[in-house]
């Protein structure tokens, strides 16, 4: 015959688990995920901002000789800087550039404007006005205020020194349906109508 073993009881201090109700549950998920998402950067933080830089330009800095216009009084390389961008906005499909003098008497001197680079450039070599660069890519360039189709470098009067601001945009549209050689002016409206995002350095030339 077997032996009937005798039944075995709880022990009178153990504590029962918790029940896990449906609310408890649902706080829980929601703590996980707040902790998740402080340790986690989102997306954009990831990214970074959208940032200009250039091999021939510093923000902050002074133009080098080799920027500055060759006409008249001035006597420099008329080059236009190598510059280079990241972190566009999402949904950027081109983008354009401009160069503006905002300390020239009246409203401003444009020095060059840009439009229709394609969204996969993200940098434009030393010299990309005079030598082709941007024809090449299909961008159109703007007609400065010297009057001369694509980059003028700068050239103020003899005095203090005056700023440039030179800004890259980031566009929602590919092509801004503007035509070579059109005013300066018309191009920087054209842009406004359609910016994601910009970036700008800013430097100072004086004679």
């Amino acid at each position: 015959m077997m032996r009937r073993l005798p039944r075995r009881l709880p022990h009178p201090l153990a504590v029962p688990p918790p029940h896990r109700t449906p609310l408890r549950a649902a706080l829980s998920t929601l703590a996980a995920g707040l902790l998740c998402a402080l340790a986690t950067p989102s997306q954009s933080q990831a990214a970074g901002a959208f940032a200009l830089a250039s091999a021939d330009l510093r923000d902050g800095g002074t133009v080098d000789a080799k920027q500055v216009f060759d006409r008249g009084n001035c006597h420099g390389g008329n080059r236009s800087p190598q510059l280079s961008w990241s972190n566009p906005p999402a949904g950027t499909r081109s983008f354009a550039v401009t160069m503006f003098d905002p300390d020239s008497p009246g409203r401003g001197w444009w020095h060059w404007a840009v439009a229709g680079i394609p969204s996969q450039t993200l940098a434009l070599p030393e010299n990309a006005s005079a030598s082709g660069h941007l024809a090449k890519l299909g961008a159109v360039e703007a007609r400065n205020d010297f009057d001369v189709d694509g980059y003028g470098g700068p050239c103020p009067p003899p005095g203090k020194p005056h700023r440039y601001v030179v800004t890259v945009y980031a566009l929602s549209i590919e092509n801004l349906r503007l035509t070579q050689g059109r005013p300066a002016a018309m191009f920087d409206r054209e842009i406004g109508t359609s910016t994601l995002g910009s970036a700008t350095l800013t430097v100072t030339y004086g004679r």
